[in-house]
């Protein structure tokens, strides 16, 4: 069911169902983080490995106290900063987060949405949300309700809140006793958290200590390829290009330009809904999707583009 109704979506909740929710980055696939059964429920529908963590939702402080465990006042500050908003910290967990949230690691993921719908939802359900992609796993993220219907016909519930804002998946970050380590770039860019926590880049990182680790992810359905790895002879009359600059639209069968300003947050916002659109286009057979340069949100950007191009790459 698609739907804007937020309490018949917290009864869901609170049932034990599932529910598709919006947030300002991708639509999430939710249910109650307390209820190991209903969390279950997502690593089915979703296929997703047992291995990988979720990251779970809340709408205020007293929830995170409730799910972690042992203080940190750089974790209240980054909260000030960048909370509600794309951001989320791993921090040791309390014992009332089960290990399938956490796949057995004794850390959580946790951020608080900046989207009223999926922040009204949280506090109606009582209970903060596990809330990975609302997609199958390793396809590409759902930025509106219908990728939502499209990819996971069988959900209990989708609460359709528009397009997402920001498009791409949150900047993940985890604190050591050097400064923070980035897990997953995204619009929260290491620049702006070195306002207020200094990067720790020497300390090892934990593999698979949060969503998003794989090599392979963001994947269409249809060969998806850099526009730098493309060879000479690809028939571009069955191509679809997801252009930036506009410099590479010749000979293309079909182009989407993600921004008219050369803008690396339009670009962010808009590519899921590119990659979406070509694959469901019968006239498109390979899409190509033109690289920037890694600096800023560029790193979160060709992060996506390198892990949904990764298995056909290998092909």
């Amino acid at each position: 069911m698609l739907d804007t109704n937020l309490d018949i979506a917290a009864r869901y909740i609170k049932d034990g169902k599932l529910v598709a929710i919006p947030t300002e980055t991708v639509y999430g696939l939710g249910a109650n983080a307390l209820d190991p059964l209903a969390v279950a429920k997502i690593f089915e529908l979703k296929e997703r490995p047992s291995f990988d963590p979720l990251i779970v939702h809340i709408a205020d402080l007293d929830q995170l106290n409730k799910l972690t465990s042992g203080p940190d006042e750089r974790i209240l500050k980054l909260a000030e900063k960048f909370w509600p908003g794309p951001l989320t910290i791993v921090m040791p967990k309390s014992d009332i987060v089960s290990d399938i949230v956490t796949s057995g690691l004794p850390t959580v993921g946790i951020r608080m949405p900046d989207n009223k719908v999926a922040l009204e939802l949280i506090k109606r359900s009582g209970c903060p949300i596990a809330a990975p992609s609302a997609n199958k796993f390793g396809r590409i993220s759902p930025t509106t309700a219908e990728h939502v219907r499209k990819q996971l016909p069988d959900v209990d519930y989708i609460l359709d809140g528009g397009k997402t804002t920001v498009g791409i998946e949150s900047t993940i970050i985890k604190l050591t006793d050097k400064g923070f380590q980035i897990l997953r770039n995204g619009i929260i860019t290491q620049e702006e958290l070195e306002q207020v926590v200094p990067f720790d880049g020497n300390s090892e990182i934990d593999k698979l200590s949060a969503p998003g680790m794989l090599k392979s992810h963001y994947s269409p359905k249809k060969r998806f390829l850099i526009a730098d790895n493309v060879s000479s002879d690809l028939d571009r009359s069955k191509a679809g290009l997801i252009s930036f600059t506009g410099n590479l639209e010749g000979s293309f069968k079909k182009v989407i330009n993600v921004s008219k300003a050369n803008d690396l947050r339009e670009y962010a916002v808009n590519m899921f809904e590119a990659m979406h659109t070509f694959e469901d286009d019968k006239e498109i057979d390979v899409i190509i999707a033109e690289p920037v340069e890694e600096q800023g949100i560029g790193k979160a950007i060709m992060d996506r583009l390198r892990k949904a191009e990764y298995n056909w790459q290998q092909e």
